[in-house]
């Protein structure tokens, strides 16, 4: 592609599994983008953050290319406008929008990304500064197993081998703590404590860390998985993390998912991954009478009102207060208690 004033760059591109175009390009725009996440990394964003955001910068930059849009300077605000209406209107594969906070992660780092080119002069003002946003719509978790699903889930993992050993230990930690699955996959032998039943999550979201507590069926499981199965699986002696796959590498989160997704379908449940253990466990803590706060430091939430939907979602103290329930059990006592 020839532009003007600038030598000759390349969009190399390639298309995945699922047809859509991903990115390895040489573009000018890509060296303020470079140059920013530089600077990103000097401030201490994590490594994850750094990729979220050069993901969300190439979709700009590869809609940029389509336009001929090669320079900063040629930003404005009605060309920002502009993609924001494109995310709006952009489908994905099977013909659903794009959720809000998709729409909204990437708009957030065009706002980051434009704040640093005014900040650096390379632009003379930011034009992303009036940008109005959509709102984020507060929606309860889809998918809430109950006890008995998650009953059937953990009754899923062979455990004649020691593959089934090592899933069942996982998902018992992961439905006992509410942590994140990216937080499982970066446990270090170092974070555990089973005498004391105890975990330390390091750099979790938001590179917090906290000490959380697993309870004494999930600290068993990961005992025995410690004692029979990690020592089959290790490849480098100086590798200490947690849970090891099948060719000894680390968990991946995407990896992680997808097992847990796969032992959920064969229970019964067509929807939910990881992520719905955490839920799971939160709602089942809130039924069984944890203080909400004691849920909040447990899940790592910064902002109580985060935790604050799950009292929206706990059914079983609902069904405990509902006015129906109360009248028919008054009855009931009065019944049992009538002279005869």
């Amino acid at each position: 592609m020839q532009t003007k004033g600038h030598p000759k760059r390349h969009l190399k591109a390639w298309r995945s599994n699922g047809g859509k175009c991903a990115l390895r390009l040489d573009h000018p725009l890509m060296d303020h983008v470079d140059s920013y996440l530089e600077w990103r990394r000097t401030r201490a964003s994590s490594e994850t953050t750094l990729r979220t955001l050069e993901k969300a910068l190439r979709e700009f930059i590869l809609w940029c290319d389509v336009r001929g849009l090669i320079d900063p300077r040629e930003f404005t605000r009605a060309v920002l406008e502009a993609y924001q209406r494109g995310l709006y209107l952009e489908r994905k594969r099977d013909g659903a929008p794009l959720s809000v906070r998709t729409q909204l992660g990437r708009l957030h780092a065009l706002i980051g990304w434009c704040r640093w080119l005014s900040r650096e002069r390379i632009i003379e003002h930011n034009v992303a500064a009036d940008l109005v946003l959509p709102r984020v719509s507060h929606t309860l978790p889809r998918v809430v197993p109950d006890v008995e699903q998650i009953a059937r889930l953990m009754a899923q993992p062979d455990l004649e081998g020691i593959i089934g050993v090592r899933d069942r230990a996982i998902l018992e930690l992961l439905y006992s703590t509410g942590m994140r699955g990216m937080e499982l996959c970066g446990l270090a032998l170092a974070d555990l404590n089973l005498e004391r039943g105890t975990v330390w999550v390091r750099q979790g979201k938001g590179r917090r860390d906290r000490f959380i507590a697993i309870g004494g069926r999930a600290c068993a499981w990961v005992r025995r998985y410690l004692d029979e199965v990690r020592p089959k699986l290790v490849v480098h002696l100086d590798d200490w993390s947690v849970f090891l796959t099948d060719y000894g590498q680390a968990y991946v989160p995407h990896r992680l998912s997808n097992m847990v997704r796969l032992y959920m379908r064969h229970a019964g449940m067509m929807e939910g991954a990881s992520h719905a253990l955490r839920h799971a466990c939160a709602t089942h803590m809130l039924e069984n009478g944890a203080d909400i706060r004691f849920i909040q430091a447990q899940l790592g939430h910064v902002q109580l009102s985060t935790t604050q939907i799950y009292t929206h979602v706990a059914i079983g103290k609902l069904k405990a207060i509902h006015p129906r329930r109360i009248r028919r059990d008054r009855v009931s006592w009065c019944a049992c208690t009538s002279p005869m």
